[in-house]
């Protein structure tokens, strides 16, 4: 599976669509709607006004099915609630773009308005979502008849885990699991030894060795413990995860059905935001970035050559922190210690570190230190609000007392935090446990509403020189 292509197709028949939507909308204004209007034939004379709103026209529409998420994951598509989104964003867009363009349109009466408007929503909908529903459709064809398939392992050796093989590989129409193999539990009896890829503590590992996408927990006689521990193992990694829901489950009312054909699987996958939600916050950190860099710019040159005057040393200082899914990356800040200041080991930092520069304790305080920050957040690396991004030594040891801190390894590490905020730098692991509960209580209930909160809190902070 080649996703990047996938999803290149559905941008191209997009851009294709919402082009000839803009060049037939066009036609119908000149044709029909002004020849009605004025009595006359006026013929469709393309100009450059034309071909200015056919460039605005088409990256309008893409940015619009992109904020609602039409191009994430091109392979997990369905058909049902890609027509609900291709509706409502083409309603929403739609009445955008009349209240941008077109209100100001000539008109004799307010019935043309009407027209106007649903030729504009007809046009664009049956254009972009007509080669949408045709690639769906293919794609859906391919996975059913197993020509495309989501590398699966299984959580569990016991009898439900060979159960839920024997059930996915029987199945005549396929939902799109090819299992690999089995991560083997405590007790585990029932799956050939060939078969298993290793134990709950090389999930990590497995995952990333033979490029698994799908995880489905068939745990016999799941303890709290063991069901924690495996969570906590899969949240951070890039993996959709399902679980085989238990009787006690159904009369629950807590599994809901989501497919009528396939073995029953309850989703436990932690998505954080709404696909809409998260691609706006991805774009206003790009946005933010550049701003910042911009409106930042004669400070930091101020501060690089104090830094570069008052002590030895690189004006940047380059560190190895771990990222999102526990991809390792490195944070660019500026140096706000002495070279050689970590050379007996990691030590966290505190209000009277030696080790740091009398500049660098300005720049800690007016958070002016994570300036260069910006540039991973261009490459990335980090969001503009998330949860601090730590480096391996202090997660190893923060995993030991707190095993859930690897949550927090679902999403982008930030330049602020709520941690941050509620609590400041930590002087220690026992600090940092204690901060990791705010940054849990971010990560349960992220929204954009809550990032601007976090954003206007640093600011103040900054202000008042209370970053320590």
């Amino acid at each position: 599976m080649n996703k990047k292509k996938q999803a290149f197709r559905y941008l191209l028949f997009d851009v294709a669509g919402s082009a000839l939507a803009w060049t037939l909308f066009n036609l119908y204004r000149k044709r029909v709607i002004e020849s009605n209007l004025f009595g006359i034939d006026i013929r469709f004379n393309p100009d450059y006004k034309f071909y200015l709103g056919l460039v605005f026209f088409t990256l309008f529409w893409v940015s619009m099915f992109g904020l609602v998420g039409l191009y994430h994951d091109p392979y997990r598509k369905s058909r049902l609630r890609e027509f609900g989104a291709s509706l409502t964003i083409t309603i929403i867009g739609t009445i955008v773009l009349f209240f941008v363009l077109l209100i100001d349109d000539y008109v004799v009466a307010y019935q043309n308005y009407y027209k106007i408007l649903l030729a504009m929503f007809l046009l664009v909908f049956a254009l972009t979502y007509t080669p949408r529903l045709v690639i769906t459709t293919q794609t859906i064809h391919r996975i059913h008849n197993r020509k495309i398939g989501y590398p699966t392992i299984i959580v569990g050796s016991g009898k439900k885990a060979m159960q839920t093989y024997n059930d996915i590989n029987s199945e005549k129409i396929s939902q799109g699991y090819r299992i690999i193999g089995f991560i083997d539990l405590p007790n585990g009896v029932r799956v050939d030894q060939s078969l298993i890829l290793g134990s709950v503590n090389n999930i990590p590992e497995v995952v990333a060795r033979y490029g698994i996408e799908e995880v489905i927990l068939a745990i016999d006689n799941e303890s709290p413990q063991t069901l924690t521990t495996v969570l906590n193992l899969l949240v951070p990694l890039n993996v959709n995860i399902k679980a085989i829901p238990s009787m006690y489950d159904i009369l629950l009312g807590k599994v809901k059905l989501n497919r009528i054909i396939g073995t029953t699987l309850v989703d436990v996958s932690f998505e954080p935001m709404p696909a809409w939600q998260a691609n706006l916050k991805e774009m206003l950190d790009y946005f933010i970035a550049i701003v910042g860099l911009l409106l930042s710019a004669p400070v930091a040159l101020i501060l690089m050559a104090v830094i570069k005057t008052t002590s030895k040393g690189p004006v940047i200082f380059k560190q190895e922190r771990i990222g999102q899914h526990g991809k390792p990356f490195h944070i660019y800040k500026f140096r706000s210690m002495y070279v050689d200041a970590e050379a007996n080991g990691p030590a966290l930092s505190n209000q009277t570190d030696p080790r740091v520069t009398p500049v660098g304790r300005f720049m800690r305080k007016t958070r002016l230190d994570e300036i260069p920050n910006f540039i991973n957040v261009l490459k990335g690396e980090m969001s503009i609000v998330g949860p601090r991004p730590e480096r391996q030594f202090y997660i190893d040891q923060l995993v030991k007392v707190a095993p859930h801190y690897l949550h927090l390894q679902k999403v982008k590490p930030g330049i602020t935090s709520w941690g941050q905020v509620k609590y400041g730098y930590a002087e220690n692991i026992e600090q940092m446990v204690e901060r990791l509960k705010y940054d849990l209580l971010y990560l349960e209930n992220m929204s954009l509403y809550i990032d601007f909160k976090i954003m206007i809190y640093t600011i103040l902070t900054i202000f008042k020189g209370k970053g320590v």
